[in-house]
This record gives structure tokens, sequence and C-alpha cells, in this order.
């Protein structure tokens, strides 16, 4: 969060929420960044590969196919979700898949650590979906909507394991604080 501009990017795509609650947030302007990014190092990664290959003369239309399955398998890698959340829903799409839980469903939110830290959400119908957190630190709207069913689920006595939501809403109260100082200039 290095940027001024950068504090506001999570309210661009917010969208009001209707009176019957039933509006959508997405992160879609960060992800069309994302996607541009994916799409650009797979096609800088391919044409070095050729070009490399062309130079040294050994191009052949087997070696340049493999190139091309290189470059979509780290197309693939980086292709970025796209993540949306409305009304007690929560849905993540990725390259193949598309996944939704019911927020107000929950009965398990779990970080999964590895190489990139992950959020499990389990509903009580058997859904699941993974996200990233910091799609949720960098767009508040996501969180709320999230949270908002999170807390209907523990009130129902459904969501037994939340303690990642817990420290996360802690990250996203801190973030949040720090965009307000920010943008007032107080920081």
């Amino acid at each position: 969060m290095g940027r001024r501009g950068d504090a506001h990017r999570g309210r661009l795509d917010a969208r009001p929420e209707d009176p019957d609650g039933t509006s959508e947030t997405t992160n879609d302007l960060e992800r069309a960044q994302e996607l541009r990014s994916a799409v650009l190092c797979a096609a800088a990664l391919l044409a070095f590969l050729l070009l490399l290959d062309w130079g040294s003369g050994l191009i052949t239309p087997w070696r340049a196919v493999l190139w091309c399955a290189l470059a979509g398998l780290l197309y693939a890698v980086l292709y970025p979700q796209r993540v949306s959340a409305g009304n007690h829903w929560l849905t993540t799409r990725g390259l193949v898949r598309r996944h939704r839980v019911r927020t107000d469903l929950l009965v398990s939110v779990r970080c999964l650590d590895g190489v990139s830290q992950r959020l499990l959400l389990r509903d009580r119908l058997g859904n699941r979906a993974e996200i990233d957190p910091e799609v949720l630190v960098r767009h508040p709207h996501l969180w709320f909507c999230l949270e908002r069913g999170a807390r209907k689920a523990a009130a129902d006595g459904l969501l037994l394991c939340g303690a990642a939501l817990r420290r996360l809403s802690e990250r996203v109260d801190r973030e949040t604080a720090r965009a307000v100082f920010r943008i007032s200039g107080l920081e």
C-alpha cells in the first residue's frame, strides 16, 4: 500500500447496495490489471524463447509448440481469480472452475498456508471456495459481504471454526484505518 491512489482502489468497483440487499461487488478493476499482466508475462516469455531459438538456429516446429505450451502454462498459473459477493453468498471464478458458498451457512473458515496464503470457506451444503485474503483486505466491500454472512452463521451456531476470520477482521480494520489516515493526510 505504497501509493496514495492505492487506498481508493477497493472502493472503485464497489457498487452501492440496493434496498433489498441484492447488490453484487467484485474485484473486476484490479483483476483486469492482473489479467493484462498475466498476458504480458506469458507473451514476453514466448517471445524470448522463440527469439532465443531463432537466434541460435535451433528453432523447429516442435520446439515452437513446446514454447507455446510453456507460455500457456505460465498464463494459466498467473490467471487471476474473479471474486464476487452479495447478500449471503461469495463466488470465485478461475480459469476453469467456479465455486460459490453461502456465507450465512458457513461451517468453517480455515487459513491454508503454503506458497501463497489461502482462505478456505466451507458451507453447510458441502460447497467450498478458496480465496486469497489479500483480495478481501484490498476490497472492503467484499469483506463486508463475507463478514455479514459469517456473523449470521455464527449467531445460528453453524460456524464453529472461524479463528481465521477474526485475524483477518483485525487486519482489514488495521488497513482501513491506515487508508483513512493516509487520505486525510494524518499519516
